[in-house]
């Protein structure tokens, strides 16, 4: 793990909260000029402590509002059953995020859709369709109270 002192920490949050910050508005904002300000900032890239600078785009900007939390257990847990259902996480755009769990179910989707209907048709012509699945429970996000992809540094 590199090792990160307290100026690292603070070019990071800002950098997490904007990212298209020219060098120069980085540096006045992490207290620093702009030469070491860059210099750090790819130091952390070729270390990996940075790993992309995106665009975050409002889901509701595409109209994308039905919003769901999807735990999906598989048929069984052998290799290719895995294996497909990794293929098929990663070729549906529909699926923002994916993470294997603990307890009763295998994974947990979060899933964006246009709306209701949309949600249920990724679930039943989609996922569902894969044949790889044995269970899923559908938590439909009511309302978002908090969001970031901000980490605490």
């Amino acid at each position: 793990m590199p090792d990160l002192d307290d100026t690292d920490r603070r070019l990071l949050r800002v950098l997490q909260r904007d990212a298209t910050l020219s060098t120069q508005e980085l540096a006045e904002r992490a207290g620093l000029s702009a030469s070491p300000a860059w210099r750090r900032v790819r130091r952390m890239t070729e270390e990996g402590v940075i790993a992309a600078q995106v665009v975050l785009v409002p889901p509701r900007a595409l109209g994308l509002s039905a919003l769901a939390y999807v735990q999906v257990s598989l048929l069984d847990h052998r290799e290719e059953t895995i294996a497909a259902f990794d293929r098929f996480v990663q070729a549906e755009d529909q699926v923002v995020e994916c993470a294997t769990i603990t307890g009763a179910s295998d994974y947990l989707l979060k899933i964006v859709a246009e709306d209701a209907e949309g949600l249920e048709r990724f679930l039943m012509r989609r996922l569902l369709a894969t044949g790889i699945i044995r269970a899923t429970v559908t938590n439909f996000v009511l309302r978002q109270t908090k969001y970031t992809t901000a980490l605490p540094v």
